[in-house]
């Protein structure tokens, strides 16, 4: 490998590009790979990606190809930005390109359907890389703020520190501050059930429920997924940082959230159907949320927002219905 860090960024979404950004801003020579050659040739020609980020201006070091083999070549760094039900079967594509020694880092906040694996472990299962060659970057990252390079910070997981570290270095900038954790369970779970809690405070807000039905739902919510993560391993102090609630107050909060926008239109009435066609990227929480459930059943563990959230999305009880057996479930000690 030459003396300059190269990343690839496979996904020129919102998050994608914003991340390739980062990277580029942090002195990483950065290929971007995207299905569509139009999109491609924007990036290259006006250094703007006009489908997700329009009006973003991007480094001069960061570049597009719809060539898979172009953008894999001797990456330090394979980032991996798509959406996560359709990463399997892209990471089985891209596998025989990867460079043998790049570390594969996740994006993607999500739980896979059917197999209840998180992102990292799908990317292990795939390419048979060892836990020590798989990061995941976690936290409060809406794309579109750190596209215009406004300060935040994240959590940078991988069960190698020295790992986790090295990568920190390489997405440090004056405005993007990671974090280091070894805890790649703790993190992958609360982004993936944020998710899920965002299409929840979405729904309440589209009901008018109120600010305190979002900051109780916030707070179980962020119960729940304490409750998972202790089941699985996870050190709970993980959900308490940026990977846990920072990331959730600000998927909550924010009108950039698309799991919030997505629940906001279902609360006002929306169908499913009406709701995906008016939505232009993947809200993660939509699909996640009946695998985020799989996996706490598996675990034995209760999770009643997920539950009423899959509830609404995929089983079509009305927003009103869900919401009066959820407050009528049985008192019981807020620790438990």
């Amino acid at each position: 490998m030459s003396d300059t860090v190269k990343a690839a960024v496979f996904g020129t979404g919102s998050w994608g590009t914003a991340f390739g950004m980062v990277l580029a801003d942090a002195g990483c020579q950065v290929t971007l790979w995207g299905r569509r050659p139009e999109l491609a040739a924007a990036v290259n020609s006006t250094r703007t990606n006009p489908d997700y980020l329009p009006g973003i201006e991007l480094p001069a070091n960061l570049g597009a190809t719809t060539d898979a083999a172009e953008a894999a070549a001797d990456a330090d760094f394979t980032v991996l930005a798509v959406p996560s039900q359709t990463l399997r079967a892209n990471l089985a594509a891209w596998q025989p390109l990867l460079h043998p020694g790049t570390v594969l880092v996740s994006l993607m906040k999500g739980v896979e359907l059917g197999s209840a694996m998180r992102m990292s472990e799908v990317i292990e299962d795939v390419t048979g890389a060892g836990a020590d060659r798989v990061a995941v970057v976690s936290g409060p990252n809406l794309a579109r703020e750190i596209a215009a390079r406004m300060p935040a910070a994240a959590v940078v997981a991988c069960r190698e520190a020295a790992v986790a570290e090295r990568l920190q270095r390489h997405c440090h900038t004056p405005y993007f501050r990671p974090y280091t954790i070894t805890d790649v369970t703790g993190c992958e779970l609360g982004g993936a059930v944020k998710n899920v809690i965002g299409l929840a405070v979405g729904i309440a807000d589209g009901m008018g429920l109120g600010d305190n039905a979002k900051g109780s739902l916030i707070t179980r919510g962020l119960a729940e997924t304490t409750r998972l993560g202790h089941a699985m391993g996870a050190d709970p102090l993980t959900f308490s940082g940026l990977a846990g609630l920072g990331d959730l107050v600000a998927t909550c909060s924010s009108p950039l959230s698309r799991n919030h926008t997505f629940g906001t239109n279902l609360g006002k009435g929306m169908t499913l159907e009406e709701t995906i066609a008016v939505t232009k990227q993947t809200a993660e929480g939509v699909k996640s949320c009946e695998s985020v459930l799989d996996l706490a059943r598996r675990h034995g563990v209760d999770m009643p927002i997920t539950e009423t959230v899959v509830g609404i999305v995929h089983e079509g009880k009305p927003p009103v219905v869900a919401l009066k057996e959820l407050m009528a479930r049985s008192a019981k000690p807020e620790r438990r």
